[in-house]
């Protein structure tokens, strides 16, 4: 397998300050100007290369997405590299969270979950095109705005976009230990509301029934409603509005996660099945955003053994792993487009103050999907 593109000049250091500029663009999903400031800094990188830019109005509150092409001689569907630039982290992670290099660590709101991951696969594309190596399909890249909150805006957005490619790439970042994604669980989320009745905390107050207490009364028990088969979490409540009130309304948002779809099926139906711990309030559930199952099948899994040997032609292996936490590629990979996850930076903290990828990373993986876009 002839393979150039592992010879392309890569340079670490000579990444970093594109890479920078992303990061210190903050682009946290629930605000949508901050999300569409960092697509206007990629939308200009990637015409810088040459490629043909289109911006894609956001919806439902979202910031908007990009996606560029990239000229090529062939006609046939393509590869589609996708990725998201919206952040969990809010404006003015910044501060506690500033850009800075420290040794073999990268620090930076979003650096690791996925602006890193995106940055080297432009940069796989850039170095390809400097060298005047053609990939072996025309190239797209999608980036895309609300993945941090389940993709509920672009879901359609990318299933068509998907639709019309052979081959997907998801720069997400890597395993703990390197290896790439080839299936990931089933996610579904659920938006929780408990009603009670008002009365004066210091007057009244056993006339009143508290929202927020039949919330905590429920999110204890969702969250003992986990098995080996699948979990029950609660990320976010918030209730009441005066402290001397008895809280009227509680919400909460929930989340389930199954390796098996039928597992995760099983959950939406005790999670829909919820009822009040009293006749005096009230709960309802909502279902919210699902990500399907996306487990391995052949034509992955074929797809994941040209990119473990062009790893191993640059000197690491990687392993294939279903992987808990749900990305984009679990829409593509249920829709059976071979669809190869993971292949992003290395590093870890994700979510979290202390994210960072490792910076010797950057190299191997950019030329990992480099070998990837010529040869597929």
């Amino acid at each position: 397998m002839d393979q150039p593109a592992l010879d392309l000049p890569f340079d670490a250091q000579a990444m970093l300050p594109g890479l920078r500029a992303w990061v210190e663009c903050e682009s946290p999903t629930f605000d949508a100007a901050a999300v569409a400031r960092m697509m206007d800094i990629a939308a200009r990188d990637l015409a810088l290369m040459g490629a043909r830019v289109e911006t894609i109005p956001g919806r439902m509150g979202c910031g908007p997405c990009v996606r560029a092409s990239f000229p090529h001689a062939g006609t046939g569907p393509g590869i589609l590299i996708m990725g998201h630039l919206d952040t969990v982290h809010p404006v003015g992670t910044l501060a506690p969270l500033p850009w800075r290099v420290e040794g073999n660590r990268v620090y930076g709101p979003g650096v690791y979950d996925m602006k890193g991951g995106n940055w080297i696969a432009i940069e796989a594309v850039r170095q390809l095109l400097r060298a005047g190596i053609a990939t072996s399909r025309p190239v797209t890249v999608l980036l895309t705005s609300d993945e941090e909150i389940g993709s509920p805006s672009t879901r359609d957005l990318i299933e068509a976009e998907a639709a019309r490619h052979a081959f997907v790439l998801v720069p997400e970042p890597a395993r703990p230990d390197g290896g790439v994604v080839t299936g990931r669980y089933a996610i579904a989320r659920f938006n929780l509301r408990a009603t009670g009745k008002p009365s004066h905390a210091g007057a009244r107050l056993a006339d009143g029934r508290s929202a927020i207490r039949e919330m905590c009364r429920q999110v204890v028990a969702i969250e003992a409603l986990t098995t080996e088969a699948v979990t029950y979490s609660v990320g976010v409540i918030s209730g009441g509005q005066w402290v001397n009130c008895v809280a009227t309304h509680c919400d909460a948002e929930s989340l389930s996660m199954a390796k098996r779809q039928e597992d995760l099926d099983a959950a939406v139906e005790t999670m829909l099945s919820l009822r009040p711990t009293g006749n005096d309030v009230q709960l309802e559930v909502k279902r919210g955003v699902t990500r399907p199952v996306w487990e391995p099948d052949a034509r992955g899994m074929e797809l994941y053994g040209v990119a473990r040997t062009i790893a191993r032609s640059i000197g690491f292996d990687i392993n294939p792993q279903s992987a808990g936490g749900g990305s984009d590629g679990n829409f593509t990979g249920a829709m059976g487009i071979p669809t190869l996850d993971g292949l992003g930076v290395q590093g870890a903290g994700g979510h979290t103050l202390e994210e960072h990828l490792l910076l010797d990373s950057l190299v191997p993986r950019a030329k990992l999907i480099a070998g990837l876009l010529q040869v597929l």
